[in-house]
């Protein structure tokens, strides 16, 4: 059966870093992978005053935040000293970060990434669209976790939200370990998604089925119309502790252009989301 054997998590120093990869770790030590710590940001840039009283402004790099770097690494330090799993570090500085992170995710199972907080002061140093751009850029199924709310290691109760694409049946596939796991299992599909001829959804419960998933409760089609605030509200009602879905977006010109539903998951959902592109 399918498992996660090689897990990459996101740190940085803002005042989030320690959940994402205490729930890094835990993974990582319920499946016996390895797990690696990469710390990426990127240099902040200072304006530039030069001689003869002409003042103007120009892009300077700064150095890496140093009080940021001893942070993350003390955390790291923290999670190998816990022991369950080999953890290792790496890190990156400079840019393009997004695109770097990207290419070391490329040899991961499992990329875990932090949802964007707007009111920490702390994330100066990390792009404001690293997550959703870092999940579009490597196409690796990505565990988003989120900074306000619950984030479960092993979820007990999963929301599957499926439309008839290859995202959501990359993230389908990737989320199974979880799945397995999980207690219970909803089953949301976007409107769109059904046969007429057949009620059930792309025979998704009989697939589920063949990876030892027997119990899906399936509810009622969503239209696309606000279906970023339908799922969160049925994940509210079900008390999911994972959402599983595929994330719609593309990045042209370092222009990052996402669906509405997934931007309202990754920007308002209090539990995990497992995303893939």
């Amino acid at each position: 059966m399918n498992d996660f054997r090689s897990i990459l998590v996101h740190l940085d120093g803002s005042v989030h870093a320690q959940s994402r990869l205490h729930v890094a770790h835990r993974i990582a030590a319920h499946h016996h992978a390895m797990l690696t710590v990469m710390f990426a940001v990127t240099p902040q840039y200072l304006p530039l005053h030069l001689l003869q009283g002409h003042s103007f402004s120009s892009r300077m790099p700064r150095k890496v935040d140093a009080g940021h770097r001893s942070r993350a690494l003390a955390l790291f330090e923290q999670a190998r000293s816990a022991g369950g799993c080999t953890v290792t570090w790496q890190e990156l500085d400079g840019e393009p970060v997004v695109e770097r992170l990207a290419r070391r995710a490329l040899a991961s199972d499992l990329l875990v990434l932090g949802q964007r907080d707007p009111l920490d002061a702390s994330g100066f140093d990390v792009p404001g669209d690293l997550t959703e751009a870092t999940i579009i850029a490597s196409g690796r199924p990505s565990l988003v976790v989120p900074f306000a709310g619950t984030a479960a290691p092993i979820p007990q109760v999963a929301l599957v939200a499926w439309k008839s694409t290859p995202e959501c049946a990359r993230a389908l596939a990737a989320s199974l370990p979880f799945l397995r796991k999980a207690t219970q299992v909803h089953l949301v599909c976007a409107s769109d998604a059904l046969d007429e001829s057949d009620p059930a959804p792309v025979h998704l419960p009989a697939y589920l089925r063949l990876h030892g998933i027997d119990q899906v409760h399936e509810h009622r089609p969503l239209a696309d119309h606000e279906a970023g605030h339908a799922i969160l509200s049925l994940a509210a009602q079900t008390r999911a502790d994972l959402i599983v879905m595929g994330c719609y977006g593309h990045s042209r010109a370092r222009e990052l252009v996402l669906g509405g539903a997934s931007r309202r998951i990754l920007e308002s959902a209090q539990v995990p989301v497992l995303m893939s592109h």
